[in-house]
């Protein structure tokens, strides 16, 4: 697979960061004594239902791959459940909007909307179900320091995975309320891949909900508007399977998908802990020369092997371990 290729099915694999448009040490750590199971998932869900429940507007800054990616991002909360309005502030001009699990994307330079269904892989700073469950279930929890973040004072927390599957996570959460502020993705060596951080917030303000509605409205009518499944994946069964998933991962889509410079579909498999996702691809074996074996994109791995007659690339957002595991056990049904 061409390196054009593989970023996008990486972008696509992670399922961007908010919905399916758009996904976590500073320093020497100060480990305290580990917490109980219960203590992470109390945690957990407070960081949950602060995300879910408050209103709160803010700056949030995505730094990963020597790049720094800035957006505007309103969160409010009314009688008819959730809203939220995120705004690129730098790069290609993007507005997505979140209405509960409906999710418009709006690309102006492209003239494209897209209306896509909300993913199990969400925007900080919220955490779904399947997340809190990962993190309560294949990791080790560990409170670490109080810092300052967006000019508030947060208590940090480590999880640190029980296997060589998945990187770790230090995640920030304010004091007075528990919405996180501040996420780290960490690597083996404990040093971070990526991280989100709120640098401006107001939390449990009063928001109109005006506000979190879309400027292009209504949209002009040269504009095109898309409806598609996460990933843009035709499902269906491929004859491909895993025979040794890491602990944790189940397989969440399989089908067919349509890449730039491909003459046929190419069979996807997407598989998830409920916190990362890893993407196989099998397609037959093109005839230029292809990389093969492992490389990395930033905190995606990937990990590229000829099975007969068809290449084999899986990537995901996981240790080099993981999609070399994944890659050596795909085989046809």
């Amino acid at each position: 697979m061409h390196r054009s290729n593989r970023v996008a099915a990486a972008a696509s694999s992670r399922l961007a960061r908010l919905g399916a448009c758009a996904g976590f040490g500073i320093g020497a750590l100060l480990w305290l004594p580990a917490a109980h199971a219960d203590d992470a998932a109390g945690w957990l869900q407070q960081a949950a239902v602060a995300a879910r429940q408050l209103n709160y507007a803010g700056t949030l800054v995505y730094q990963h791959d020597g790049r720094v990616e800035t957006s505007r991002v309103v969160h409010m909360v009314d009688a008819h459940g959730e809203h939220e309005k995120l705004v690129n502030l730098d790069g290609p001009a993007r507005e997505v909007i979140r209405d509960n699990d409906q999710v418009r994307c709006y690309y102006p330079d492209a003239k494209i909307i897209r209306i896509e269904p909300r993913t199990y892989r969400n925007a900080f700073p919220s955490l779904l179900p399947q997340q809190l469950d990962t993190l309560a279930g294949y990791y080790f929890f560990r409170k670490a320091e109080v810092a300052r973040v967006a000019g508030l004072e947060t208590q940090a927390y480590v999880f640190e995975p029980k296997d060589g599957m998945r990187y770790g996570h230090k995640l920030w959460a304010d004091l007075a309320s528990g919405l996180l502020l501040k996420a780290q993705l960490l690597n083996d060596r404990n040093l971070p891949i990526e991280q989100f951080v709120f640098t401006d917030i107001q939390i449990g303000i009063r928001i109109e909900r005006e506000t979190v509605r879309p400027t292009y409205r209504p949209p002009p009518t040269d504009w095109e508007t898309r409806e598609s499944l996460p990933g843009d994946v035709v499902q269906q069964d491929t004859g491909w399977l895993v025979k040794e998933l890491p602990p944790g991962f189940s397989k969440i889509v399989e089908g067919y998908r349509t890449l730039r410079g491909k003459v046929a579909p190419v069979a996807h498999l997407v598989f998830s802990d409920g916190l990362v996702a890893v993407s196989v691809f099998v397609e037959p074996m093109p005839q230029a020369p292809q990389p093969i074996g492992l490389s990395q994109q930033g905190g995606i791995n990937v990990y590229s092997r000829q099975l007969n007659e068809h290449l084999v690339t899986v990537l995901g957002e996981t240790p080099g371990a993981t999609v070399r595991q994944i890659a050596f056990s795909v085989a046809h049904r």
